[in-house]
């Protein structure tokens, strides 16, 4: 057993990862639903037809029915920006709508640092926002279609400030609602409230309703898997995942005390969190009707009543920005469960905070990554020694096997009771090296999601490479480990079977293939991995053949 067949393992359980990750996609197991009927047409004034499916249904209050009101034409509000120190911001009056949010410290690649990653936006062939609004089944209530009104076009974060308000207003029959905003310095958390004041005549009921509506991808990879699509959690059902495929089979309806609801793609997510004492139903939906498609997840509040001259107030958080699992572990219980990753977290999140540690240290996520490669090497030493010196001994019997293998030629029965007897009589196993390379496999595994998913390696640098979470730009990284496994074979017993010892000789190269699309700091360990590797069984195997280590 060589470390040439440890990549074949590690190969196939990579593949058979994604394979029962699709398969959970597509078949696991989904949360329990309660159904509720939707009205045939919802109240309150939309732009069409088909933009009135993205607003959740209303539910019918004793004794009364939602009112139909002709849908209307409407045109966008004005455009209020918003800089803090961290983001830039589009709201549109027209709703009260985030349509634009970009990310101040995270540039789009790193030819461009003052173009900063638009998280949030509305394009024509695709869409990301944060909408919001009132449901009510016979007053006024502003949905994310009403006009409001601001003070003013643009805010603005001032040095010693620590946070900045967005106040938006819409008034209606007596019924006044003050949306407001707070965005806060060096954070991605925003607060968002919606103060009903009944100045009218007549009770007001209605409930509040968050959500987050996007379009699919335009493009994904097609070598690195990573989930984009929808999140709900509560403590009973945890994280569960919410597909675009499963918004258009049927629309989730999900009562729950408390809990949050996320949009997540690679790094970033947008998230919408509830009051730890909050009731609130979960809900999708999936507008096909209109182009580009979109799909809603959303959480909507437990109907209120406010009494002529009294107010009340509805209240979230939206986090909008990268996956920093301190920072989602602070704002509520299960939110760094969105940096995924995968069945292998036991081991995948040590990693991650180990490295993260280690670049604190030193500076530099490259010499972090070879840090902890290193820590893996010592903390697995024993185990590569067993498995090194089962292959050198397996070497130093190289030339006694192939005379074997001349003088039985093709009694193959004949040829392994003798191989039997002399591993039995040199006391030699030669499955020895197996299980020690076979345990490297889920560290490998569990290495590839903290990498994937650690954000912090976003566009780090390390030598000639800008960015260790993309591939190596001049594929020097997969040419070196193409090559440390060739030294690795050369170092490993010699294939008794021709054919096999000529695909032994081919594996460097296609692993070197394989490994040109994986992200350049993955290859990084596996070349200081092997490099560690080649040191060590180049010393036990000098040690074995020259009869110092028996």
């Amino acid at each position: 057993m060589d470390n040439t067949r440890l990549f074949l393992y590690a190969a196939l359980a990579f593949v058979s990862l994604l394979i029962w990750q699709q398969w959970q996609v597509d078949y696991g197991p989904k949360p329990a639903v309660t159904e509720q009927s939707q009205p045939a047409s919802p109240a309150g004034e939309v732009t069409n037809a088909n933009q009135a499916n993205d607003l959740p249904a209303i539910e019918s209050l004793p004794n009364e029915e939602a009112t139909k009101k002709d849908n209307k034409v409407m045109a966008g509000g004005e455009l209020i920006r918003v800089e803090t120190d961290v983001v830039e911001v589009l709201i549109d009056t027209r709703g009260g709508v985030i349509e634009s949010l970009k990310l101040k410290q995270y540039p789009v690649d790193v030819d461009h640092p003052d173009q900063y990653l638009e998280l949030l936006f509305q394009r024509p062939d695709e869409i990301h926002v944060l909408q919001n609004g009132l449901r009510s089944a016979d007053a006024p209530a502003p949905t994310h279609y009403d006009l409001f009104s601001s003070p003013q076009s643009e805010y603005r974060l001032a040095e010693g400030q620590d946070e900045l308000r967005v106040p938006l207003r819409w008034e209606k029959d007596g019924i006044e609602v003050v949306k407001t905003y707070v965005f806060h310095r060096g954070d991605y958390l925003i607060d968002l409230k919606h103060r009903v004041n009944n100045n009218g005549n007549k009770q007001w009921k209605g409930s509040e309703y968050r959500q987050i509506t996007r379009s699919r991808p335009l493009s994904t990879s097609r070598f690195l898997y990573t989930y984009t699509g929808a999140v709900v959690y509560n403590e009973e059902i945890k994280y569960e995942k919410v597909s675009f495929d499963d918004m258009e089979e049927k629309p989730l309806r999900l009562e729950s005390d408390s809990g949050w609801a996320a949009m997540l793609q690679h790094y970033f997510l947008s998230s919408i969190v509830a009051r730890p004492d909050e009731k609130i139903l979960f809900y999708t939906l999936a507008n096909t009707r209109q182009l580009p498609k979109t799909y809603s997840v959303g959480m909507k509040s437990a109907i209120q009543s406010v009494a002529p001259g009294q107010s009340t107030e509805f209240a979230s958080e939206l986090f909008v920005g990268p996956k920093l699992v301190d920072r989602l572990e602070e704002i509520a219980p299960g939110l760094e469960l969105t940096v995924d990753y995968g069945v292998l977290t036991f081991l995948s999140k040590p990693m991650a905070w180990y490295m993260a540690w280690l670049d604190r240290l030193v500076g530099n996520w490259g010499l972090a990554i070879i840090l902890l490669t290193l820590t893996v090497k010592l903390l697995l030493f024993k185990l590569s020694e067993t498995s090194y010196k089962s292959m050198a001994r397996m070497r130093k019997l190289t030339p006694r096997l192939k005379s074997l293998k001349e003088r039985y030629g093709d009694d193959r029965q004949r040829m392994n009771q003798a191989m039997m007897e002399l591993y039995k009589e040199e006391k030699v196993n030669p499955m020895g090296g197996c299980l020690p390379m076979l345990i490297q496999v889920p560290i490998f595994l569990a290495l590839y999601w903290s990498l994937l998913e650690n954000v912090e390696l976003r566009q780090a640098s390390f030598l000639w490479i800008d960015d260790l979470s993309a591939m190596d730009p001049y594929y020097i990284l997969p040419i070196l480990m193409g090559l440390s496994m060739l030294i690795q074979q050369k170092l490993n017993p010699a294939p008794t079977d021709p054919m096999q010892a000529k695909v032994m000789m081919v594996l460097p190269l296609v692993f070197s293939v394989f490994f040109a699309f994986f992200p350049a700091g993955l290859v990084l360990y596996w070349v200081a991995n092997n490099t560690l590797s080649i040191a060590q069984q180049w010393i036990i195997t000098r040690r074995i053949e020259s009869g110092e280590d028996k």
